[in-house]
């Protein structure tokens, strides 16, 4: 999988962010059978950026932690066209990130990790709009965070 990590400011670039990213996108690669020629973008930003951009899209006018973008959403399974490998484009504010480690508890890298594998789903189709699909995709979640070692806080593995 090709993993391509921008920064709305270059100043925040960070080499262990850029780790985590690429080991949660390569985990759910492997976990959900997705070619070594699939590509997938991911943006870090601040809540105002990501703010402007849920308004855009979303029309709610504050700061979100994760924005998912699928570029093939609605095409056909069979679909080959040139795009095919093109899964879409993640963006995770930085702040929301900090703001809910400290929340829940746990590190920053558990929660870039959790919003990681959480807009990744997105783009491979599952959501959280009833019960039992919030279910299944936090089944989802907690089973590749447990496979790459992030735990909740207070848990052990």
């Amino acid at each position: 999988m090709n993993i391509n990590i921008n920064y709305e400011q270059e100043t925040v670039k960070n080499a262990e962010y850029e780790a985590v990213i690429e080991q949660v996108c390569s985990e759910a690669a492997i976990v959900y059978g997705l070619g070594s020629h699939t590509e997938i973008s991911v943006l870090l930003c601040h809540n105002e950026y990501i703010r402007s951009l849920n308004k855009q899209y979303r029309q709610i006018d504050r700061p979100t932690d994760v924005l998912s973008f699928a570029l093939n959403e609605g095409e056909n399974s069979d679909y080959e066209g040139p795009d095919a490998n093109l899964l879409g484009d993640i963006v995770i504010s930085l702040e929301k990130v900090q703001e809910q480690a400290d929340e829940y508890g746990h590190s920053f890298e558990r929660e870039l990790a959790y919003l990681t594998i959480h807009g990744m789903l997105h783009i491979l189709g599952y959501d959280h709009m009833t019960a039992e699909d919030k279910l299944e995709m936090r089944k989802e979640e907690e089973f590749i965070l447990q496979r790459l070692g992030y735990v909740r806080a207070g848990e052990v593995l």
